[in-house]
């Protein structure tokens, strides 16, 4: 369809969209964590029109965005927060939206008396850019319809000053003057193609924390860390096919989440492979490397990681570690002072100097006994 209004965010005169009178939306009669969806359709992104300074960008004008249409079930500003979030997230293990383009969305609002009668006209709240927003817009627009009852318009939210201000009144669909797009041809869904869609729909987040908990036997502070992002808990539950689970939780939600977060990217843009990882973790199990060691080689991990096999093995021979840790206290004799005067730190100092000249390699419980030797504990 085309969707007519005359405003500077619109410079064709029409939007391309598959809402109105007449149109067939992509899906109706939806469920998502409780609340109706009464429509799902795509429609093409305005541009964004700046009321302080007149100003257009039109950056993401005329790019394709599906557009979901909740039933009015909301009844809190929290139960919009909560629901938006949930599903963002779910929307991301679909692979269907790119969270770092951030969220539009269009708020309506209006009050009810307590048998459900209509107590203010709705009021449109367009284009707020954020699910904090959101919360923020709802909460303020419920008080001033209290305070001063509404009529039937649409509005804009200031997220420095919190508060919403008219943009115009509010169009029928009648003044929308929807008619079919002529050049653009219709949107065909078969059953088949419905039906490899659902078969590639991956578990969402709600039923894989759920089987993390369960399955797993994870606590669900950790399980919600692995449900955050669908890649690392499909990652997770590769790796415990091959190790168990209870080790390798923490090399996955601590160690390799610091190593992404550290360079700034998610799983999905990386290349780990299950097997290297699997072998790293094994390597530390079996004693041949140490923590430190393993931590070392899963910083190199990315952006590709590699068979660490190959990699030296930890020192734990005395006789090897011995010289080492006698020149390192010889060569920090302020360290050994305030050692012998009971300070921790100093002492795990001289630990540490002692892996930086082995590259990580020295068996700390060995280097700890050596050290203690050397001092006279």
């Amino acid at each position: 369809m085309r969707k007519h209004y005359d405003w500077p965010d619109l410079p064709k005169g029409y939007q391309n969209t598959m809402s109105g009178p007449h149109a067939v939306p992509l899906g109706v009669n939806g469920k998502f964590e409780n609340i109706m969806i009464e429509s799902m359709h795509m429609e093409e992104d305005p541009a964004a029109w700046d009321p302080k300074t007149g100003a257009v960008d039109y950056n993401r004008s005329g790019l394709p965005l599906v557009e979901i249409v909740t039933a009015p079930e909301f009844r809190t500003a929290d139960e919009v927060y909560i629901w938006v979030n949930k599903l963002v997230h779910a929307l991301s293990y679909l692979k269907a939206v790119d969270t770092n383009a951030g969220v539009k969305a269009d708020v309506n609002v209006s009050l009810t008396e307590d048998d459900g009668q209509q107590k203010t006209e709705r009021v449109e709240i367009k284009n707020i850019t954020s699910i904090d927003a959101m919360k923020s817009a709802v909460l303020f627009e419920f008080e001033r319809q209290k305070k001063e009852g509404s009529v039937r318009e649409t509005r804009r939210f200031d997220e420095v000053k919190g508060v919403t201000m008219r943009m115009r009144g509010k169009e029928q669909a009648d003044d929308y003057r929807f008619i079919v797009d002529p050049d653009l041809n219709s949107v065909i869904l078969s059953d088949k193609f419905i039906a490899e869609q659902k078969k590639l729909i991956p578990e969402l987040p709600s039923f894989k924390l759920d089987k993390l908990i369960k399955k797993y036997k994870i606590d669900e502070k950790d399980a919600s860390v692995l449900a955050k992002d669908v890649d690392v808990a499909v990652f997770f539950e590769d790796v415990v096919k091959h190790i168990d689970g209870k080790f390798a939780l923490h090399w996955v939600t601590v160690e390799l989440l610091r190593v992404l977060n550290y360079n700034n990217k998610k799983l999905s843009d990386v290349s780990v492979s299950v097997e290297h990882f699997v072998k790293l973790l094994k390597m530390v199990e079996s004693e041949k490397i140490t923590e430190l060691q393993a931590k070392q080689i899963l910083n190199k991990f990315v952006p590709k990681s590699f068979d660490p096999s190959n990699v030296e093995g930890k020192i734990s021979s005395e006789k090897e570690l011995e010289p080492i840790v006698k020149k390192v206290i010889s060569d920090n004799s302020n360290a050994v002072l305030e050692c012998r005067n009971g300070d921790v730190k100093a002492f795990n100092f001289l630990i540490g100097e002692v892996m930086r000249a082995t590259n990580r390699r020295a068996d700390s419980s060995v280097t700890r006994k050596l050290i203690d030797k050397a001092l006279g504990k």
